[in-house]
């Protein structure tokens, strides 16, 4: 799952969102530097991933993006998500898309003091970007993905993959809202076994 879904699938839970945004950027025994409630939400990140990596309607999306971009289809299908996300935001939220998104960035705002230093770096660029939000157009999605795409040590052709989008947008919607409602229950559900062991 890409960034607002994380955000998401916090629950309204401040740490628990501190936690989700920074957990790829905490690895090992780094964990141990943080507060429970925030380790909550890096274990809740962690599962949110497991649970949508091996998830076959995922694996389903995935199937018209793999003959050109490989393993790379994961990271698309996480930005994908983002999209048809925010484009059906008020089936999921009685608040609006870009109120949440303010209120997502002021909450982090608060703890920046605990950020790993490459999340402080890009969490800079999130923010005067506002990645969140331009995750809704087909322009912020090839921006994103072709931002990626130099980044890595290979050709993905992740800069092409916005156009994927437009070709399949109404397969990969159906995708979004069949599978999107059970992670929602899953991560509910997560979070709540998490709290309890903690």
């Amino acid at each position: 799952m890409n960034f607002l879904a994380h955000a998401f699938l916090s629950f309204d839970q401040e740490k628990i969102l501190v936690g989700n945004f920074i957990a790829d950027f905490v690895k090992g025994r780094q964990i141990e530097n943080f507060e429970e409630e925030t380790k909550r939400g890096i274990f809740l990140h962690r599962e949110i991933d497991l649970f949508t990596d091996s998830h076959p309607l995922v694996k389903a999306g995935q199937s018209y993006l793999r003959p050109k971009f490989g393993h790379y289809s994961t990271v698309i299908t996480d930005v994908f998500f983002d999209y048809f996300l925010i484009k059906n935001w008020s089936e999921f939220s009685a608040s609006t898309v870009e109120d949440f998104i303010q209120k997502t960035y002021n909450t982090l705002d608060r703890h920046e003091d605990i950020f790993p230093e490459r999340f402080a770096n890009m969490y800079y660029w999130m923010k005067k970007d506002n990645w969140l939000l331009h995750y809704g157009e087909v322009e912020g999605i090839r921006r994103s993905l072709t931002g990626m795409a130099k980044r890595t040590r290979f050709d993905s052709k992740m800069e092409q993959a916005h156009l994927a989008l437009i070709e399949y947008e109404d397969e990969f919607e159906v995708i979004f809202f069949a599978f999107f409602r059970e992670l929602e229950t899953f991560a509910r559900q997560k979070l709540s076994e998490l709290a309890s062991h903690s």
